[in-house]
């Protein structure tokens, strides 16, 4: 009767702080940003100078405005790009364009004045959201391409100025800078951090974690660059889904192991997949009926070796790894939306994977001297209850996150 009411009253627990969380954590592992594409031709001598511009913005984006924002009038109101002191002028009005799922596209083109210094400026969504991230990429009259990324603190890019010139303070999209932009990406990338987490809450030894780290790491590691090199790229939508049950299922696995195992929560866990399954069978959400029948079989899979297996560690290395594969599809997002020239791409998919690993050799040095500092005080009483709660709320917050990106 004890474990029971201690059980209940960490599931309760956990539900209350995902109510909390759930309107931060909606976005999951996706940062704000959008993307622009300026196409510079130089007119007849004394003419001035032009720009085609390509804006793309994910439809989250716009739900940030309401409904009927004159999304044209934001657009050149918010991104302007001058000669000198003189502002350039449309010569083509903003059109929204045809565009995949998922996405907003607008064209429009602008006259400059045929002298002065090319200044480009974006101001996109910082009145709502200053962490966003603008990825600005200029192809000048000669075929050369640059890009940049504008943030709050940065709005502005001097796009005429040698590269080796740029001001200091401007996060430039070098090896460094997307460094940096990874580190960023994984420390607000709620879901991937929530499966670390999960992964190093039952973890029992500084070699266990090693082992669940490396062979995540090693698995995001091919997956983003595949994804990147473009040598595959999955359907977006069904690894967002697949992430957020990978939280689900190491999260639920942590509290089967804690509760003496058994058969509840694997058949219970293998039912709601195949509901999903006929669920989709008549066409609603996201994943094919088969796909859910295939993550039901791996789950069932997955609970019985476990439940014969000696050393479990092992087992969830394994399962680190095959869902790191999944992770680094995850992401790939941003660097295959900047969608870089051949000869820009190692550096940046090298600087961004070393600040992914920077940001989660982080996260795990804060953690796990926590967790065994918890697990040595008073018998392991209080590493038990953050154990218990946290994998509830996780695995809460992971199937909010598949009900979410597969049926909302």
């Amino acid at each position: 009767m004890k474990t029971l009411t201690f059980r209940a009253a960490a599931l309760l627990t956990a539900c209350l702080l995902l109510l909390l969380a759930l309107p931060a954590g909606a976005d999951a592992h996706t940062k704000s940003t959008s993307y622009s594409r300026w196409n510079l031709a130089q007119e007849a001598p004394g003419e001035g100078r032009t720009a085609a511009i390509q804006v793309r913005l994910p439809l989250l984006e716009l739900t940030r405005f309401p409904n009927g924002h004159d999304w044209p009038g934001y657009l050149q109101s918010n991104l302007r790009l001058s000669a000198g002191d003189e502002p350039c002028t449309a010569s083509r009005p903003v059109r929204q364009a045809q565009a995949p799922i998922g996405w907003a596209i607008f064209r429009w083109k602008v006259t400059c004045p045929a002298v002065g210094p090319l200044t480009l400026r974006s101001d996109i969504l910082g009145d709502v959201l200053s962490s966003h991230l603008h990825f600005a990429r200029v192809a000048n009259a000669a075929g050369e391409i640059r890009e940049r990324v504008l943030v709050a603190g940065t709005p502005e890019w001097a796009i005429d100025a040698p590269e080796g010139q740029v001001a200091e303070e401007t996060l430039k999209t070098t090896l460094p800078g997307y460094a940096i932009l990874g580190m960023e990406h994984i420390l607000s990338g709620w879901d991937h951090l929530a499966f670390v987490l999960a992964l190093l809450l039952l973890a029992s030894s500084l070699r266990e974690v090693a082992t669940l780290v490396t062979a995540f790491t090693v698995a995001h590691s091919i997956t983003l660059g595949l994804a990147v090199l473009g040598l595959y790229r999955p359907e977006p939508i069904s690894i967002e889904v697949l992430i957020g049950f990978s939280i689900a299922l190491v999260a639920v696995e942590n509290s089967w192991l804690m509760s003496g195992r058994g058969n509840a929560i694997p058949i219970a866990m293998v039912s709601i997949l195949g509901v999903s399954a006929l669920a989709a069978v008549s066409g609603s959400g996201q994943l094919s009926a088969l796909t859910w029948v295939g993550l039901g079989v791996f789950s069932w899979c997955h609970f019985q070796l476990l439940e014969v297996h000696q050393r479990p560690a092992r087992l969830r290395a394994l399962v680190a790894f095959a869902f790191g594969l999944a992770h680094g599809f995850g992401f790939a997002g941003i660097l295959m939306e900047i969608d870089l020239p051949v000869q820009r791409l190692l550096p940046a998919l090298f600087g961004f994977n070393i600040g992914v690993e920077l940001g989660q050799l982080l996260v795990v040095l804060l953690v796990w001297p926590l967790l065994r500092l918890l697990a040595r005080i008073h018998e392991g009483l209080w590493y038990r209850w953050l154990a218990e709660i946290g994998s509830a709320a996780i695995a809460g917050l992971g199937i909010y996150w598949v009900v979410l990106r597969n049926w909302g």
